[in-house]
């Protein structure tokens, strides 16, 4: 028992347990973001009795558009998002996930979506590919701590795939982006889609080009309504 208290000390010297925004010392029951920064650092998108966290129009089958914050290019969360999605912080991504399951929680509209439903998290999939070159898929750790909350479960693996490897949207307009998306999702087994309530997870919603097409296949394999849930509205 000494020597775990030993070891956990050095541990501590050596590789101290910091948040992943501000730098400072984590508590015993905080992750890999402190609370204060979860619950302060960043501006909130969603808006009290509102559908939709932005100003983009949804397409009928989509009742629903929640983000958390709002994207601050250059800043905090930009970094944070990029960390996530880049050098494999998974935890960071669960650690978002629980503040956006505890955000959709308090969306009213969102409670009575789910209502005595069957529901399912869908995080948006990666190309095999990029999947393999990235070793995870950033979407699918955010959706854990939004079901960790939630206590809903994720759609899964596999039963929705990315079949095209498509090029960054970074930079493209509108209808570029909508080219540049379209078929490249297939639902593998619409058993697991069907008469459902999807919530599709990602991390950055921008004009909705991916999560719109996304959600126009899950409509066609039989979901019953399509929610977007996303960490940050750009």
């Amino acid at each position: 028992m000494a020597f775990k208290y030993i070891k956990e000390g050095i541990l501590e010297v050596l590789f101290p347990r910091v948040c992943s925004v501000c730098g400072l010392h984590l508590s015993d029951n905080e992750h890999f973001v402190c609370m204060q920064c979860l619950n302060h650092k960043f501006e909130e998108a969603y808006r009290p009795g509102k559908s939709n966290s932005g100003d983009v129009i949804l397409p009928e089958s989509i009742s629903i558009q929640h983000a958390l914050w709002n994207f601050d290019k250059g800043g905090y969360l930009q970094e944070l998002l990029h960390q996530l999605k880049y050098h494999r912080l998974t935890g960071v991504g669960e650690d978002i996930g629980r503040q956006l399951g505890k955000s959709l929680l308090q969306n009213p509209a969102f409670i009575k979506s789910i209502e005595r439903k069957k529901v399912r998290l869908v995080p948006v999939p990666l190309h095999p590919r990029k999947r393999r070159m990235r070793g995870y898929n950033q979407a699918f750790y955010i959706a854990k701590g939004v079901a960790e909350v939630t206590n809903l479960k994720i759609l899964p693996k596999d039963a929705v795939v990315r079949n095209r490897n498509t090029k960054t949207q970074t930079g493209f307009s509108l209808e570029k982006r909508r080219k540049n998306i379209q078929g490249a999702f297939t639902v593998s087994d619409p058993e697991v889609v069907k008469e459902t309530v999807c919530v599709i997870i990602d991390d950055v919603f921008t004009t909705g080009a991916t999560t719109f097409e996304l959600s126009r296949v899950l409509k066609k394999a039989g979901s019953l309504d399509l929610l977007i849930a996303t960490v940050a509205q750009a």
